[in-house]
C-alpha cells in the first residue's frame, strides 16, 4: 500500500481481531498491532494512529509506542548495544534502531549519545540511522534567502563557532561572536540567515532579524520592568553575560531595544539602569 509511511505515524482502520492482537487495513494482508500495544475497547472499524516499522522478521508492524524520531529527523540517541555489524540505538520502541558500521564516523560506544539522521535503507526497506549527517546536506541549491527565519540544529563545534543544520537541508555557520547562550550538540534553536556568501555558505544568527526582534524584546523588557517596580539595574555599560543571563538576549539587542523604547518615551535612562515611564 503506497500510502503507508514506514518509520512514521499512520492513521489506519482496524480490519480484524485475532488472539494476539489486531490487523490494521493497509490495502493488503494488514499490519499487525500486537495485543499489548492495543488500547482498551478497540473495535473493528475503529481508526487508530500508530507508528509503523519492520519487526525482526522484516514484517511491517504497528505500535502505539511513541518513537523519539521519525524518518527524516535528526536527533541525538543513546547506544544500547554494539556488534561487529553496527550499533543499536534506543528510539523509544521495542526494536532498537540500527546504525551500520559504514554509517558511523569514528565508531560508537555503548552508552554514548550520538546525533543521527533516520532514513529508509534502499535494500531492506527498514528504518536505519546514519551519523554522517553533514554529507547529506546540500548548499548547491538553497531554499532560503537572507533574513529568512530558519530552524537550526547544533551539529558540531568548529574553530569559528558552530556548524549548524538549517531546516534539515543545508549547512551553515553560527559564529562565536553571535552566541550569547550555552549550546550543546543536538540542541534545536530558532534563527535567521544573516548572510549568503558567494559560495552559498550561510552565516547564521540566533533569534529574529531586525524590527521583529525589537518588537518581541520590547514587550519582554517592559514586562520585566513592571515585575521589578519599574526599574532594572542594566545599561549600556553592563556586561554582555549579565544582560543575557537576565533578559535572554544579546547586549546588542538590549541596546537596540532600549533605544527604541526610549524614543517611544516608554523608558528613561538613569545613571545606574533603566526606568519605566508610567503612562
Amino acid at each position: 500500500m503506497d500510502q503507508i509511511q514506514v518509520g512514521n505515524y499512520n492513521t489506519l482502520k482496524v480490519s480484524r481481531k485475532v488472539e494476539f492482537g489486531f490487523y490494521l487495513d493497509d490495502g493488503g494482508e494488514g499490519i499487525l498491532l500486537p495485543k499489548r500495544f492495543a488500547p482498551d475497547r478497540l473495535n473493528i472499524g475503529d481508526e487508530l494512529t500508530v507508528f509503523v516499522y519492520h519487526d525482526s522478521e522484516n514484517r511491517l508492524i504497528a505500535t502505539t509506542q511513541k518513537a523519539k524520531a521519525v524518518v527524516g529527523d535528526i536527533v541525538k540517541l543513546k547506544v544500547v548495544s554494539v556488534t561487529n555489524q553496527g550499533a543499536f540505538l534506543d528510539w523509544g520502541l521495542m526494536k532498537d534502531l540500527f546504525v551500520p558500521v559504514s554509517k558511523q564516523i569514528a565508531g560508537m560506544r555503548l552508552g554514548g549519545e550520538y546525533l543521527v539522521l533516520l532514513y529508509i535503507d534502499e535494500i531492506t526497506g527498514r528504518v536505519a540511522a546514519t551519523e554522517k549527517v553533514e554529507a547529506l546536506m546540500r548548499n548547491e541549491v538553497l531554499t532560503v534567502k537572507e533574513m529568512d527565519l530558519v530552524d537550526l540544529l547544533v551539529y558540531r563545534n568548529s574553530e569559528i563557532g558552530y556548524v549548524m543544520i538549517v531546516n534539515k537541508k543545508h549547512i551553515g555557520i553560527l559564529h562565536s561572536n553571535e552566541v550569547f547562550q550555552e549550546l550543546n550538540i543536538g540542541d534545536k534553536v530558532k534563527g535567521f540567515v544573516k548572510k549568503i556568501r558567494p559560495d552559498n555558505k550561510l552565516d547564521l544568527v540566533l533569534g529574529k532579524p531586525g524590527f521583529d526582534k525589537v518588537e518581541d524584546e520590547s514587550a519582554k523588557i517592559l514586562r520585566l520592568l513592571k515585575e521589578n517596580n519599574g526599574y532594572l539595574p542594566y545599561h549600556d555599560k553592563s556586561e554582555p553575560e549579565a544582560i543575557y543571563s537576565f533578559f535572554g538576549m544579546s547586549k546588542k539587542t538590549f541596546k537596540m531595544t532600549t533605544g527604541t523604547l526610549y524614543k517611544l518615551q516608554k523608558i528613561k535612562f538613569t545613571q545606574t539602569g533603566i526606568q519605566l515611564i508610567e503612562a
